[in-house]
């Protein structure tokens, strides 16, 4: 992402307003093609560079007459921190110039409109899309948090989206934007009612966790097609913000516990109540360490290694949870890369990570018992023994029978049941070991003991990596990808619709 260049005074023409009205703005590097929104001071256009590759831009052209002081400073603040934000998720300043009549903003453009619009055509989206988004969302303002800024002024309309063919999310329109450090406090009212934390009206003060309010009513309308506080007047609205009962979710619509929890502890009224940041971005709803972004490729290329060179040292079972682990980054990896080359290159390379990990918990699974006929027979016979020994005391009798039924399981590959019955049957076990005097019961009793032990662990061991996911990302993230391109795939219909 490139830095804006140097300011150029008068390198544009354009008409003074007349009576109130204004023509289109003119750049002389750029050829003005549409107009794509517009505010109380400032209109946006499409438009594109002259010559070479034509680059295609949006160009905020801000209205100098119109310009109040409150206006003036967020303008300022708007420039000075684009100018220095450099991040994926939020909209790109390319440079900024001004004549006598407009300051112009070219910015990167983005195709597929605003997440308001978006919103409007589909009334509703399902949990894995919201989150697939939110987790753009969330990186970006990580990223915002690390540089002490918070934005103000979150809300659908100032999230804008690439392309409708591969939507990334961006956050705009940094004009209520602020540079805040632990402790700083601010007054003055900021921000868009609907989106607004009940804080600043009721309190008058207020904090940045009011960003963490705004992501919540931002993921409530997504999930649910509308905000929490949607009203038919301002007079409606501001009671329910001044409402102390809890924000309650619509019924009817199903969602995970983990989208629940984190939506209500965002749509706290009181901020202390509120999600703090940081458990904020560690919730596991978003999982922010696996989501697609450019660490994820060396974190996996770390994790392989690692895998690879325990491997080579037979040490199977640490080798299959680090191939596993190398996986859970690599499938995101994947999904970040843009190059189609690089992208399948890579899926080749995981396949084969995968197969290997697929052997080695083949290799993990129990081993059949390999005792011969004569060893089979004495076992039988001591655990029988066993049994006689201790026909006086119930607790016991009832722990052998579990050790017996868990040897069966475990014959049958039942490895969970097996796995169950060895842990209950052993705990009252090795507690009577322990009591029991020296003797002929103590020998026999620690013998088989050992034995259980062991079976225990292999399958504990077993159990432990066969849960591990090594599915083909082709296979097993292909269908939410397809799902999430065709919601996409229609912003250009909903949008002329809305039009």
């Amino acid at each position: 992402m490139s830095r804006p260049s140097t300011c150029i005074p008068n390198s544009s023409s354009s008409s003074k307003p007349s009576g109130g009205l204004s023509i289109v703005p003119k750049l002389r590097e750029f050829v003005f093609t549409e107009k794509l929104g517009s505010g109380s001071y400032a209109t946006v256009y499409k438009a594109y560079r002259k010559g070479g590759l034509r680059e295609v831009v949006a160009i905020k052209c801000v209205l100098k007459s119109t310009l109040t002081k409150a206006s003036t400073e967020n303008l300022l603040t708007e420039i000075g921190l684009l100018k220095k934000l450099n991040h994926d998720n939020i909209v790109e300043l390319k440079d900024f110039q001004w004549d006598d009549t407009y300051i112009y903003l070219i910015m990167e453009y983005c195709s597929g409109g605003d997440l308001s619009q978006f919103i409007r055509s589909k009334r509703k989206l399902p949990e894995h899309a919201v989150r697939r988004f939110l987790r753009q969302l969330v990186s970006a303002l990580q990223y915002l948090r690390e540089h002490n800024v918070a934005h103000m002024d979150l809300k659908p309309q100032n999230i804008l989206i690439t392309s409708p063919t591969h939507p990334v999310l961006k956050i705009a329109d940094f004009g209520f934007a602020k540079h805040l450090f632990q402790g700083d406090e601010l007054h003055a009212l900021r921000g868009s009612p609907l989106y607004m934390a009940p804080e600043i009206i009721c309190k008058g003060q207020y904090d940045a966790r009011v960003d963490l309010w705004s992501t919540g009513v931002i993921l409530y309308e997504c999930l649910f097609g509308r905000a929490p506080f949607a009203s038919r007047s301002f007079k409606e609205l501001e009671e329910k913000i001044r409402d102390p009962g809890p924000v309650e979710l619509p019924f009817g619509v199903e969602i995970s516990d983990n989208c629940r929890d984190f939506l209500l502890r965002l749509l706290q009224r009181d901020p202390d109540k509120r999600i703090t940041f940081d458990d904020f971005f560690n919730h596991p709803f978003l999982d922010l360490r696996h989501a697609p972004s450019s660490n994820c490729l060396p974190e996996a290329v770390k994790l392989v290694q690692e895998a690879v060179s325990r491997d080579q040292a037979g040490q199977h079972q640490k080798a299959v949870k680090l191939y596993c682990s190398a996986i859970e980054f690599f499938i995101p990896a994947i999904k970040y890369e843009k190059n189609p080359v690089k992208k399948d290159a890579l899926r080749t390379k995981v396949k084969e990570y995968m197969d290997r990990a697929e052997e080695l918990k083949q290799s993990l699974k129990p081993h059949k018992d390999t005792e011969g006929t004569l060893q089979r027979a004495q076992s039988r016979d001591s655990k029988q023994e066993l049994m006689d020994l201790f026909q006086d005391s119930a607790e016991m009798v009832a722990a052998l029978k579990l050790m017996q039924a868990a040897e069966m399981e475990e014959e049958k590959e039942d490895y969970e049941s097996a796995d169950r019955h060895y842990e209950l049957g052993l705990e009252v076990i090795i507690k009577a070991l322990q009591d029991e005097p020296k003797g002929r019961k103590k020998d026999l009793l620690g013998d088989c003991v050992h034995k259980w032990l062991s079976k225990a662990e292999e399958i504990k061991n077993y159990l432990a990596v066969k849960k591990l996911k090594t599915s083909e990302p082709s296979e097993a993230s292909q269908q939410d990808e397809d799902t999430y391109r065709s919601i996409f795939s229609t912003i250009g219909a909903g949008m002329k619709a809305l039009k």
